[in-house]
């Protein structure tokens, strides 16, 4: 199992860049950052900043869009960082959310998403492209690889995931939820003649190491309330049964709206609908121990990758005791299973 970060893009950048290199220093292997231009600084010319103050970092968007940029401008950055840097970057995308919604515009279709995909990539990987009746391929671009993993939660995303998707991106950490829906992408995968187990699957909570459990929870709550966006759309979308785990939509009952300006902020003051249950079930807290047993479980259903938000007031403790305790027993650990 591989080990990310996620950060938000913060100011000052300096900041950002200092965290990415703790986190290369306790052995994590990826460092994402929330792409949204309004809400945070621009991610891009922070991962330039990040792959430079690093060795062998990966970086990329948690993630990105089709909608707030050009898809040709967006394989653009990813292959000129990959010249700069040696191919050590990584494409998170989704539909949109917190970069759209500002702007009150709405998530594109699956159709869009579909298209973005095969564009950024193909281009990101130096190869030709028919975008908008031309051909096109960056005449400079020699060697980039760009591998594009798809964060989705309803089922025709799922879906899009397992027949597209380099990688997997499940926003939480629910033990039944991820089995589901890793279930479903594997099962697209398989349908669409694809090998499913080439797909990464990369699972992203809130992790938090500590002792005090009501503080842990207050300080990770905002979690809860970034899934309900998903949630509420994919309610109303296909309804509370049906096809999307009843564990997942029922929690969103309470919810009466959602500011973006405390997106992701351990202070959001409007996710006091989100019950310290769902805080438990989609965020990794507690001792290493606790970590450790809930990580070897969702590597036992087919997570490839772990990637820790760290929106609290505990991060660099965290990435210490990740760095000490919980990467090395994992590690350890399948290396004694091999």
């Amino acid at each position: 199992m591989d080990f990310g970060v996620v950060l938000q893009t913060n100011p000052p950048a300096s900041r950002t860049v200092q965290l990415s290199q703790l986190a290369e220093a306790h052995g994590f292997s990826h460092v994402w950052t929330f792409d949204s231009h309004l809400l945070w600084e621009e991610p891009y010319v922070v991962h330039s900043a990040i792959l430079n103050a690093t060795k062998r970092i990966t970086v990329g968007p948690f993630v990105t869009n089709p909608a707030t940029r050009d898809w040709t401008v967006t394989a653009s950055v990813f292959a000129t960082l990959n010249e700069m840097y040696g191919n050590r970057t990584i494409c998170g995308i989704g539909r949109g959310d917190s970069a759209v919604r500002v702007t009150n515009g709405k998530p594109v279709s699956m159709s869009e998403l579909r298209e973005s995909i095969h564009v950024i990539r193909e281009l990101a990987n130096s190869r030709p492209v028919e975008y908008k009746g031309a051909t096109l391929q960056f005449p400079w671009s020699r060697g980039s690889e760009l591998d594009v993993w798809v964060a989705a939660y309803g089922p025709l995303a799922l879906k899009l995931t397992g027949e597209v998707g380099d990688g997997f991106i499940l926003q939480l950490a629910d033990l039944d939820i991820a089995r589901w829906m890793i279930k479903v992408v594997k099962d697209a995968a398989a349908a669409a003649g694809r090998d499913p187990d080439s797909i990464a699957f990369c699972v992203a909570a809130p992790m938090y190491i500590g002792d005090d459990r009501a503080h842990m929870r207050d300080q990770c709550r905002w979690f809860g309330g970034m899934v309900g966006n998903h949630v509420a759309d994919i309610v109303a979308k296909y309804g509370t049964s049906g096809e999307v785990p009843q564990a997942l939509t029922d929690y969103i009952a309470g919810r009466t709206g959602y500011d973006y300006n405390s997106h992701g902020k351990a202070a959001n003051d409007h996710v006091d609908f989100v019950p310290d249950e769902i805080v438990d079930r989609f965020c990794l807290l507690g001792t290493a121990e606790e970590h450790i047993a809930k990580l070897e479980a969702l590597r036992e259903i087919g997570v490839t990758q772990f990637a820790g938000y760290l929106q609290h007031d505990n991060k660099e403790e965290t990435m210490r005791v990740y760095g000490e305790r919980v990467i090395p027993a994992l590690t350890e650990h399948i290396t004694a299973k091999r």
